[in-house]
């Protein structure tokens, strides 16, 4: 695969799939879902490069069947999402009332609220699924909330299907198209820059207000 451009390794979904492969792949979704430290992984870059390597021309050896990989991730960020919740269930607000670090901030926190403020609970646990950061912080957040655990399953559900299945579906008809195929590297860096997208549309209408109020 040959490309011009070129993510850092822990952001290169394609890198990670080369490298661990599926198991891998189903560890990031898992940390990413379901550990606050995952929030700094690349999901929706990776799943779209698990899709492409279901088409064979990732790398020579990895070609796994895109029917199984997509159950797999589907499971695997449903469970992942759950293990956030009921995280958040059992630590409550302690867990988002530590100091911040290079790890931790409460911005991350301030905003999962933001979304679920706008799109409403079941809305927000949807489209956290496709923000990055937001679908780390969200799930523990629901958890220390009132919010019943059914309705969160049910949503978590639709969410993990919706993405887990999605993007990496997304992934494999897309890498058959030529011109993807040949430079998945940059098509990952476009995923990556839509997908962080939203945050920073959020963050400079925050910035407009603040500047507007003062």
């Amino acid at each position: 695969m040959n490309a011009t451009l070129a993510l850092p390794g822990i952001l290169d979904g394609a890198q990670l799939v080369e490298t661990f492969g599926v198991a891998g792949l189903l560890a990031v979704v898992f940390a990413e879902t379901g550990l606050l430290l995952g929030f700094f992984l690349p999901g929706d870059s990776l799943l779209f490069a698990a899709g492409f390597a279901a088409t064979g021309k990732l790398a020579d050896g990895l070609h796994p069947n895109i029917a199984v990989v997509c159950v797999l991730v589907t499971i695997v960020a449903i469970v992942g999402a759950q293990t956030g919740f009921y995280l958040g269930r059992k630590a409550g607000p302690v867990m988002f009332q530590r100091q911040e670090s290079r790890l931790f901030k409460k911005s991350y926190v301030v905003k999962a609220e933001q979304v679920v403020g706008r799109y409403g609970v079941g809305k927000a646990i949807v489209l956290a699924r496709f923000i990055p950061i937001v679908r780390t912080f969200l799930n523990p957040l629901m958890g220390a909330s009132e919010l019943p655990a059914m309705t969160f399953l049910k949503w978590n559900v639709i969410g993990g299907v919706l993405w887990g299945t999605g993007v990496t579906l997304l992934g494999y008809f897309l890498g058959n198209v030529a011109i993807i195929g040949d430079n998945l590297e940059i098509f990952a860096i476009l995923i990556v820059g839509i997908s962080v997208l939203p945050i920073a549309l959020e963050l400079l209408k925050a910035r407009r207000r603040s500047a507007q109020a003062s």
